[in-house]
């Protein structure tokens, strides 16, 4: 409890606190602010968007790294793991160099929504499969080879029996993809422009507040995002306690 209180706890009661320097009023007002809602919004509704990519794409990739066999698995494997050895910021500007203006694909999503997805779909991706993968593997077989023996289709077997045991997985990937999402700065930075009202997002706002010196509104802002990410959190939490207690 002592070293979660100071790695955790006390530096959220800080920002708490800093949030209403300017009392209620004051926090009001720098939550409220057209461009503060802006770039929550974009953050909220583009990380979520994110989420769900990603929990389709990493349980498919998960499955075939555990399921199949092919040349070359083991270097798809550790890629998998790249943007976590990757400095953010060196994520944005190799997808600004690969789908920028001067793009080697013709393709310039730069300075767009579309663009701070990608960034985020690459961010996000590994929290999702090596949260999936594990529990693939430790799937017994058998199960499934019995229900295709009773005559069980292969989408059949997947959804009453495979997706059940790893939904819990899913949503726990998902979540910790979403955590990451809303906070994410050094990726988006560079290949969303930062235009308010289109393209700035949260994390970014909150920079330029403490560049103006509004401390008191970025830490607002911050607390903001910190209650919207803990209420995704909860829910996902609970509906996969739920999943779990109905496959039980």
């Amino acid at each position: 409890m002592g070293y979660l209180s100071v790695i955790v706890l006390l530096p959220l009661a800080a920002v708490a606190a800093r949030s209403l320097d300017g009392g209620l009023d004051g926090f009001w007002r720098a939550v409220s602010s057209p461009e503060s809602v802006a770039a929550l919004k974009l953050t909220v509704i583009v990380s979520l968007i994110v989420v769900a990519v990603n929990a389709v794409t990493g349980t498919l990739i998960a499955w075939v790294l555990v399921r199949d066999e092919f040349p070359g698995k083991r270097i798809v494997s550790a890629l998998i793991d790249l943007p976590f050895a990757l400095p953010t910021i060196v994520a944005g500007l190799t997808l600004l160099a690969l789908y920028g203006p001067r793009s080697p694909l013709h393709v310039d999503i730069s300075f767009t929504r579309v663009g701070i997805a990608m960034a985020l779909l690459f961010v996000t991706l590994p929290f999702v499969v090596r949260s999936v993968q594990p529990v693939l593997m430790a799937l017994d077989p058998e199960v499934e080879e019995a229900a295709a023996s009773l005559g069980a289709r292969g989408s059949q077997i997947f959804r009453r029996i495979v997706l059940p045991s790893v939904s819990p997985a899913i949503l726990s990937g998902a979540a910790l993809a979403f955590a990451r999402a809303v906070g994410e700065f050094g990726s988006v930075v560079l290949l969303s422009g930062n235009r308010p009202f289109r393209t700035e997002v949260a994390a970014v706002f909150i920079f330029g507040r403490i560049q103006s010196d509004d401390i008191s509104g970025a830490a607002a802002a911050s607390m903001v995002l910190l209650f919207v990410s803990l209420v995704v959190l909860i829910g996902i939490c609970l509906f996969g306690r739920r999943a779990s207690r109905h496959e039980e």
